[in-house]
């Protein structure tokens, strides 16, 4: 059985409640299980881990080496200011997928560089929570 980890950075935890008319109403709860469903009918299971703080992120990264076929990985604002997740990208084998749940392209200029996309394996932004299915479908082989 395959297995994907779901990753969310920083205020990704107020989902729900923060900017619906930025981020939506759906929880991350609400996408885990979306994902859930999604992948219970290939034989993939999801984990899913949230924080505010970059080195558990960090640290989550490291772990997840040896652990998953593959990350979803909503870094929030660390995407345009944090080096050290950059390098904790290029360090695993496992691939990321950046995932944004608003158009950062779209937004205030500071959110339209990516600090993490060159050492992804893709990015993904302006499709809502959707993203994360995307991310999913193409881990399990339906691109």
């Amino acid at each position: 059985m395959g297995k994907l980890l779901m990753l969310n950075g920083p205020n990704l935890n107020r989902l729900g409640q923060r900017e619906p008319d930025v981020y939506g109403k759906e929880t991350l709860a609400d996408i885990e299980a979306d994902l859930q469903s999604l992948l219970s009918s290939h034989s993939y299971q999801i984990e899913a881990k949230q924080s505010n703080h970059e080195g558990e992120l960090i640290d989550i990264l490291h772990e997840a080496e040896s652990q998953f076929d593959g990350i979803i990985f909503n870094p929030g604002a660390y995407t345009h200011t944090s080096i050290a997740l950059r390098d904790a990208i290029s360090s695993i084998s496992a691939p990321v997928i950046e995932v944004h749940i608003s158009n950062v392209h779209k937004r205030e200029s500071f959110r339209h560089h990516s600090m993490l996309a060159p050492v992804c394996e893709g990015q993904i932004v302006g499709l809502g929570t959707k993203g994360y299915q995307l991310a999913a479908m193409y881990f399990i082989g339906e691109k």
